[in-house]
């Protein structure tokens, strides 16, 4: 290694200023205690001596409780085009949203972001803040969603919680050293120079006791994140080297989207849920290591032996065993061995462990009422849910923020879509024929299209849980039982769909979908009738024709016969083509 051109990068510069900051406001320590709380190790680092550690772990059942009121909805990505200027566009700017919608319900699936929703609303309630940064694959023209620990991210300025309006963004990953040569030879980095990549035992930062013990010969990299005439620009550096220097995302907004559990006031973090439990968590664990010590102790009988006339002490802990004396008198046995019988222990000491756990449960609204513990058999579902939404109101606020993180990530999304779509993008398009029956076909989608829409993101939302369930299929028994679902009602049915509000328990979206199924089985039986008619004319004049013209209508309607079999037999001899020419990757080998 050429010791004499060894300097520090300007980004690991920046990168070292933001971790001193975080050591000094206690982010690593308090990052792994948060968690350790959460996970049940609570008594870490106590000298306990020989005695085995006693807890109530009320931390984990409040954060779950939490965590499954957010995700007790389901989340769909809704494009909607803002180009209002454009009539002539605007007629199939919905048809092109609806392929965006299906785009993105795609990468949803495909990237399991219901999971990765679930570890990002975790990571802010233990931890204050949830995390997500989206790379863009342009080959496959689909974006690439990674889980950040809020230790490996460091903001320009960490007062504002706004990701957009950061100077800079620091992004830190720790990997292998022969991976991280790897990857600078993959981008033009010499050979010479990766002497500069050099392993590290520098892993203080990371989350989590157990990530830093480390199996392999491990290094720091650090990705910046920054913009530059008005679109995003990243580096990637190790300590002493720039492995790929600047280079345009071509994006304006940064990829990176987060969500705090709780809004902090000068603070780019937030708050978490389990800092301010864990007070009340120690103390009751402490309270009840008391209480077991205590029962030990006190609350059994103790025998008291005159050992030096008793034969055969070590057998007075066996049960039935024969006790021998050493010539006293069996009728003094009593003044041989007594015993004392166990002191009473107060109850205000178990009293003052149940009021804080349930003072504490209660004050963090995930009390018995908030968690729904009604019994089902004397409630309705409506009165279960009543209860339920009640007490979950308090979550408003969180609830509000997974689905606004949502909605920057869709947004994200949609920019590198439209950045990298150079030459068009398949989209999906779902089409109908004139019988009402679905298709889906792959149509090309230019970049000017896409940049045309002026596209922005809703996010809809629809209750899944159980008692949701019930409460949705109450209703729509209750509207097959009062005939909405007939053809006559249907004006009744689509007014009643209307007026509800896009988040009501009663499930919108089905019955739209129910109206549109009855239209479409009204459109075909409309089309039957029609085609009837038209049958039943045809026969009436060929009745009534005479000889020359009911020859001349046979032979029309041979003609149509045999012009219909020669069009099916062309289509089947284009597709037999079609599959024997080769594919796009075959012709670009």
């Amino acid at each position: 290694m050429r010791t004499e051109e060894i300097k520090e990068t300007p980004s690991w510069g920046l990168y070292d200023k933001g971790r001193n900051y975080h050591r000094r406001m206690g982010t690593y320590s308090d990052t792994d205690r948060n968690y350790r709380m959460y996970n049940g190790d609570q008594w870490a680092g106590a000298k306990l001596g020989g005695v085995e550690p006693v807890q109530i772990n009320f931390i984990k059942p409040i954060v779950k409780y939490k965590l499954s009121v957010i995700h007790s909805n389901l989340y769909a990505i809704d494009y909607s085009s803002q180009n209002f200027t454009n009539k002539e566009f605007a007629k199939r700017a919905g048809s092109y949203c609806a392929m965006l919608n299906r785009y993105a319900h795609r990468i949803w699936e495909q990237d399991k972001m219901d999971a990765k929703g679930r570890e990002i609303t975790k990571d802010a309630a233990i931890n204050d803040e949830g995390i997500l940064y989206v790379n863009f694959d342009s080959e496959t023209m689909m974006p690439e969603n990674v889980v950040v620990k809020k230790n490996d991210i460091y903001y320009g300025n960490e007062n504002d919680d706004n990701i957009q309006t950061q100077p800079y963004i620091i992004i830190r990953k720790r990997v292998s050293v022969s991976e991280a040569v790897e990857f600078a030879l993959e981008n033009g980095v010499s050979t010479e120079d990766t002497e500069f990549i050099v392993g590290d035992k520098d892993n203080y930062e990371e989350s989590g006791e157990a990530a830093k013990e480390e199996v392999n010969d491990m290094v720091t990299l650090v990705y910046k994140l920054y913009r530059k005439n008005g679109t995003v620009h990243y580096s990637i550096s190790s300590r002493y080297l720039d492995i790929v220097k600047d280079t345009d995302i071509g994006i304006k907004l940064y990829p990176v989207a987060h969500l705090n559990w709780e809004g902090k006031e000068g603070s780019a973090r937030g708050e978490g849920e389990v800092r301010y439990l864990i007070p009340n968590q120690i103390e009751v664990n402490k309270t009840e290591m008391r209480r077991v010590l205590t029962v030990k102790n006190q609350a059994y009988p103790y025998k008291v032996v005159d050992a030096s006339k008793i034969a055969n002490v070590k057998e007075l802990d066996t049960v039935g065993a024969t006790i021998k004396t050493q010539g006293q008198n069996v009728d003094d046995v009593r003044k041989l061995i007594a015993t004392v019988s166990p002191a009473q222990m107060s109850p205000d000491v178990k009293q003052l462990r149940e009021d804080l756990i349930q003072t504490t449960r209660e004050l963090a609204g995930a009390g018995e009422t908030a968690t729904g513990q009604v019994n089902p058999e004397t409630a309705s579902g409506k009165a279960i849910l009543a209860v339920q939404q009640a007490s979950q109101a308090p979550m408003t606020e969180q609830r509000e923020a997974y689905k606004n993180f949502i909605e920057d990530v869709a947004r994200i999304w949609l920019e590198y879509l439209i950045e990298y779509s150079t030459n068009g993008i398949n989209l999906e398009e779902e089409v109908r024929d004139e019988l009402g029956n679905e298709t889906v076909q792959v149509v090309r989608v230019p970049q000017s299209v896409l940049r045309a829409l002026q596209a922005t993101v809703n996010i809809d939302i629809t209750p899944k849980g159980v008692f949701d369930k019930f409460a949705q299929e109450m209703t729509m028994e209750n509207l097959l039982v009062k005939g909405y679902f007939n053809v006559e009602n249907l004006s009744a049915l689509k007014a009643y769909a209307k007026a509800l509000d896009d988040d009501s328990v009663a499930p919108k979206q089905k019955i739209l979908d129910v109206i549109e199924y009855m239209e479409d089985e009204q459109r075909k039986i409309a089309l039957i009738q029609a085609q009837a008619q038209q049958l039943q004319q045809r026969a009436q004049m060929f009745l009534m024709g005479d000889d020359e013209q009911q020859s001349s209508m046979m032979a029309d309607a041979m003609a149509q016969l045999d012009m219909e079999k020669d069009l099916a037999e062309a289509e089947g001899k284009v597709a037999e083509a079609e599959e024997e020419l080769p594919s796009d990757e075959e012709l670009e080998e």
